[in-house]
């Protein structure tokens, strides 16, 4: 069953902010966020937190100055997803500006699984490092930090995931979401993290002296990596973060980003000149995740970290290949999801899990939010991890109201030993089980569901922002709600209204495109990815999209839900 509600407004923190000069619908919109002052919505860089509230980044930054000074090699530890591949290359740059000899290693997630194990301490142990950086990883990394702690290797851990019962050993933590550190905003993505580590290690150089205003580094010119990765790993956007993601993309805007950042919107067919967050999280982000997700993500750093403009479009060619072969890939799985769901009551169950031993360990994620989104069940897909399929790799997706990464550590507290590995956030986690488990995991994942879900938990709410003025279906209002920011936590404008359904007609055999009339005014719209024809009358949930076809800018409906 799925409603469509309007999200409350405080009319008086919007008469504030009208008064304020912001135009009166986006003020509505604002409110109705949680913004309550005009300095809410600001996005300069100087309403960024100050780093000194980060626990542990006054200790990185001596670690990382030490190692500068001496001209010991650095060695970055990446992540396989695209937050891991703009930390890495914000690492990999902006040491490189601070004057420090780095290099990364990003392991395959097929052959080496997740974050800093002892296997990839050997593996980079190799290379010779005087200190080992991990981005976006690191926190759960207890055996591998001691591992490189028994080489004598340092290892600094820049992380924000959830932690576990034991930290690492490491020589210094930065993550906002580890115990006793007071950051206001505990969303950043693990590349707003190395960005502040960035900030704290610049001004430590400043106070030895081996800097100064006139020889550091411009720092800010990272911000498009940092918008990018903020978006693509779908943290929540919070004022801190809305002002990362806002800078980044008005560098992008204004022609101001890394070759490889270009090259990414030239080959998804996007213009960077009118960039928002949409372009960053279902065009640049996919593209660089199915690297990571397919084969190895040193392809998508190196298109992040070159400086040559031929390079990086070679390289974004490849990921916009690799990325059709992902859909592909997951357009198969998901049929045969649909398939072994067929003989399942879905609606009778909290939560949905399958296995498949043909799947692609790679996308079983895509596929698990997929089904979330039809189902609108927390939902769990497995794939073989390895050749013998004795272990199987899964990854869930969540709804609102249900903490997928503490509902897993309710089933490894009832059945020990069940869950050999575990992690993640609320909406998202991943985990492995022996495959002969997986029906003990099913039925205590089930179980869970079950105690912890409601009949109102489970029926899908649309939110939207109400009713919009005819008088602001036009391109301009539509640029004004394009620059502004939106995302997780701080969702993009969704109105909702009665129309009459005039005519409508199936593009591709797959979208149905529609003309909706309300009074004297008739409205072009699009449903993607629906293929039942609507009544004539219909309560519709919608965006505003500006659709420029041979040269003229008009306004299209998407509609998200009709009723």
């Amino acid at each position: 069953m799925t409603r469509i509600a309007v999200r409350p407004c405080s009319f008086a923190d919007a008469e504030v902010l009208t008064r304020a000069g912001v135009h009166p619908v986006l003020a509505r919109l604002f409110a109705s966020r949680g913004v309550t002052s005009p300095s809410d919505i600001e996005t300069a860089l100087a309403q960024l937190h100050p780093p000194a509230a980060l626990k542990g980044i006054e200790d990185a930054a001596r670690v990382l100055a030490d190692a500068i000074a001496s001209q010991r090699s650095l060695l970055v530890i990446a992540d396989y997803d695209c937050d891991g591949a703009t930390a890495c290359a914000v690492a990999v740059r902006g040491l490189r500006m601070l004057g420090a000899q780095v290099d990364y290693l990003v392991p395959n997630r097929f052959e080496y699984g997740y974050g800093l194990t002892p296997e990839i301490v050997a593996l980079a142990a190799q290379r010779k490092p005087g200190l080992l950086i991990t981005v976006d990883n690191g926190i759960a990394s207890v055996e591998g930090v001691e591992a490189a702690n028994a080489l004598g290797i340092d290892v600094l851990v820049t992380d924000h995931h959830l932690p576990g019962d034991t930290l690492p050993a490491a020589c210094a933590i930065v993550n906002p979401n580890q115990p006793g550190c007071t950051f206001p905003s505990k969303h950043l993505a693990g590349v707003g993290v190395m960005f502040y580590v960035l900030l704290a290690l610049r001004a430590e150089m400043r106070q030895r002296g081996a800097l100064d205003e006139r020889s550091q580094p411009r720092l800010d010119g990272l911000l498009d990596l940092v918008a990018l990765g903020t978006v693509a790993d779908v943290v929540r956007l919070d004022a801190n973060n809305r002002v990362l993601v806002a800078q980044g993309l008005s560098r992008i805007r204004n022609g101001r980003m890394q070759p490889g950042i270009a090259a990414l919107f030239r080959v998804a067919g996007r213009d960077a000149r009118s960039a928002a967050g949409f372009d960053l999280g279902f065009a640049l982000g996919p593209r660089l995740n199915a690297a990571g997700r397919l084969a190895d993500m040193s392809l998508g750093i190196e298109c992040l970290t070159t400086d040559d403009p031929g390079r990086a479009w070679a390289l974004a060619q490849e990921l916009d290949g690799m990325n059709r072969e992902r859909r592909e890939i997951e357009a198969g799985m998901q049929q045969e999801a649909l398939a072994d769901l067929s003989g399942i009551d879905a609606a009778g169950r909290a939560t949905l899990t399958l296995f498949n031993a043909g799947w692609h360990q790679g996308v079983i994620g895509i596929v698990a939010s997929r089904l979330k989104e039809q189902f609108y069940r927390p939902s769990f897909t497995f794939a073989p991890a390895d050749d013998d399929g004795l272990i199987a790799k899964g990854s869930g997706r969540s709804i609102p109201g249900f903490h997928l990464r503490d509902a897993l550590d309710l089933v490894s507290k009832r059945h020990p030993g069940l869950l050999l590995k575990f992690g993640g956030h609320a909406m998202a986690a991943g985990l492995s089980v022996r495959s002969a488990d997986l029906p003990l995991f099913t039925d205590a994942f089930e179980q869970v569901g079950r105690e912890w879900l409601t009949a109102e938990t489970l029926a899908r709410v649309v939110e939207t922002d109400g009713e919009l003025e005819e008088a602001y279906f036009n391109p301009t209002f539509v640029e004004l709600l394009d620059a502004a920011v939106w995302g997780q936590g701080f969702p993009p404008p969704v109105f909702s209204g009665e129309f009459e359904v005039a005519t409508q007609a199936l593009v591709k055999d797959k979208h149905l495109k529609l003309q909706l009339v309300r009074g004297r005014n008739r409205y072009n719209a699009i449903w993607f990815n629906r293929t039942e024809l609507l009544p004539s009358h219909a309560h519709v949930a919608y965006r505003l999209s500006r659709d420029v076809y041979n040269g003229m800018a008009r306004v299209q409906m998407i509609v998200e839900h009709a009723g």
